[in-house]
């Protein structure tokens, strides 16, 4: 059997997680001691003193920049990051199911509780109906796609329809 994670890609993936909600930590932090200089600043002004225009502009322009920097941080790096821990997470302790099916073929990327796969499709025969159905295993994009020729029947060990191992059989 070819095995796609080792067991150091979940501790990989954690450690990025975290080292990515430790930026967003020391963002938010250098933010509110912005935020909060400004406001002692702005506090300690005498009343109508021109100079508190200044510190409120400041103060917005300072929020707007935090802001304009959180929805790609935590929209796109944070949230992917997360979402390919989970999926690794679930991998090691969830349920695994074997199956062996003929490959019918590659279908396009797909994005899989937020994390991008490839899709392999697998005939397998249904017995009730007495025909043949494509079943779809996802292939973690982030890894080699396996060298699945059409036709070639493939032993498959997958957790919620991602593939997990493989082997290739004569």
């Amino acid at each position: 059997m070819t095995l796609l994670y080792r067991d150091a890609d979940l501790w990989d993936a954690y450690a990025q997680r975290r080292r990515l909600f430790l930026g967003l930590y020391l963002a938010t932090a250098l933010y509110l001691a912005g935020f909060v200089a400004l406001l002692v600043y702005f506090v300690m002004l005498p009343y109508a003193d021109p100079n508190g225009t200044w510190a409120t502009a400041l103060a917005c322009v300072l929020t707007a920049l935090y802001i304009v920097f959180l929805f790609p941080y935590v929209g796109i790096c944070l949230r992917r990051s997360c979402a390919y821990y989970k999926m690794l997470r679930f991998v090691s302790v969830g349920l695994k199911e074997y199956m062996t099916a003929p490959f019918a073929g590659v279908e396009d990327w797909t994005t899989v509780d937020g994390v991008d796969v490839n899709v392999a499709t697998f005939r397998v025969h249904n017995h009730k109906r007495d025909e043949d159905m494509i079943r779809q295993i996802y292939v973690d994009g982030e890894k080699e796609f396996p060298p699945f020729e059409e036709g070639q029947s493939v032993r498959v060990v997958s957790q919620g329809n991602l593939l997990i191992s493989y082997e290739i059989l004569a």
